[in-house]
């Protein structure tokens, strides 16, 4: 007799604690959702409401940077790649800044390290895409002659996102080629 009693109690619990969820199941389906549909229900874009020093994806000013290459020696993951290069004719050009923003931690030490002010984190966020070497972003299209060190008056910032957002691809575009420190060839 002992264990029908103990085998109906079980079930006499198994019962009610099924009650008690479907209870707490019912109610939620009766309340207004909390979560948003992203990105296409927000009421604003997710970028205005994030705050002031938010570290975003890395983008990089051309018309600041000097070259001096503090940003690419502190980065503790190299993710950052820039060759400057002497020519005879035009003296120093910035030849490559390219960064991988699949490696990129977001410490912001390269951010910290540029005196000028040239790297930064943007607001953007949304990196998906297709094909992970999209996330290799190059800020130099032609070589060009660094910044010089003391500008007078300085150039006006961009706003924040307009240089990475130009240069960002979208999910399925096609592979970028290879540069020649992910192992492709190279055209001098």
């Amino acid at each position: 007799m002992g264990a029908l009693a103990s085998y109906l109690r079980s079930i006499g619990r198994s019962v009610l604690s099924l009650a008690d969820g479907l209870a707490v199941t019912f109610s939620y389906l009766l309340r207004r959702p909390v979560t948003l549909q992203y990105p296409d229900r927000t009421p604003e874009p997710v970028v205005k409401g994030l705050p002031e020093r938010s570290r975003g994806f890395l983008e990089v000013d051309l018309d600041l940077c000097t070259g001096c290459g503090a940003c690419d020696r502190v980065c503790p993951i190299d993710c950052i790649a820039l060759e400057v290069v002497k020519d005879a004719a035009q003296g120093r050009l910035i030849r490559r800044f390219d960064i991988d923003l699949g490696k990129c931690m977001f410490c912001g030490l390269c951010v910290e390290a540029c005196p000028t002010g040239a790297i930064r984190h943007s607001h953007e966020f949304e990196g998906g895409t297709g094909d992970v070497r999209n996330l290799v972003v190059p800020f130099v299209d032609a070589p060009r002659p660094p910044a010089k060190a003391k500008q007078e008056p300085p150039p006006a910032p961009k706003p924040l996102g307009a240089i990475l957002r130009a240069r960002m691809p979208g999910p399925w575009d096609p592979p970028r080629p290879s540069s020649p420190a992910q192992g492709g060839d190279h055209a001098a």
